[in-house]
């Protein structure tokens, strides 16, 4: 597995295209952040000027640190940004990222953009870097988000205890481990995905 951060990686199909996630990007991605409910499950609240000019220098910040790869996504149907998602945990010993801090305007969500976005991401990871697994997780309290994963084709590995403050502030929540290995991959996610693009 090797990755280089200095890289500009652009991914794209027909439908949509991910490049990285720059301060150019910062214009077109804030009406998107001022909607609040993007946020409920993050642990980082980035909805605001403010919070989301800062959420976007912290995740090119990370890219530049060498921790984090983030994207900004684009809708080439549409022709407009709809959202970001990222790279992280990159763990060369035993050839696994991680994905996550996706999100997505409204008139985004529940349309191909999602699955447009994930397979392109594990196309590049199992494919061009030849991981072994990629993880993924939520928020428990966040059944949309779970069901979204589990219907490309991830798999339910465990749960991580009181990871999240619970949404009503009654405490903690826990956090729901998903992955796909390289073999998931190769048999069927890549074809019942592809099939659904």
């Amino acid at each position: 597995m090797y990755f280089d951060f200095a890289q500009d990686y652009i991914l794209e199909n027909k439908k949509l295209l991910l490049e990285p996630l720059e301060m150019k990007h910062f214009k077109a991605l804030k009406q998107l952040s001022e909607e609040k409910n993007i946020w409920t499950y993050f642990l980082g609240k980035s909805n605001g000027e403010g919070c989301f000019k800062e959420y976007v220098s912290h995740a090119i910040e990370q890219r530049n640190l060498k921790k984090e790869y983030p994207f900004a996504v684009f809708d080439k149907i549409n022709k407009r940004y709809v959202g970001s998602t990222r790279f992280f945990e990159f763990e060369k010993q035993i050839a696994s990222v991680r994905l996550g801090y996706t999100w997505y305007g409204k008139e985004a969500r529940g349309t191909f953009v999602n699955k447009n976005c994930k397979y392109l991401l594990l196309e590049f990871a199992f494919d061009f870097l030849k991981v072994a697994r990629v993880g993924l997780g939520a928020h428990a309290e966040n059944l949309v988000s779970i069901a979204a994963m589990k219907s490309i084709g991830c798999k339910e590995e465990g749960i991580r205890k009181n990871f999240f403050p619970a949404i009503d502030g009654s405490g903690q929540a826990d956090a729901v481990l998903l992955s796909v290995s390289k073999q998931e991959w190769k048999h069927t996610v890549n074809t019942n995905l592809k099939k659904r693009l």
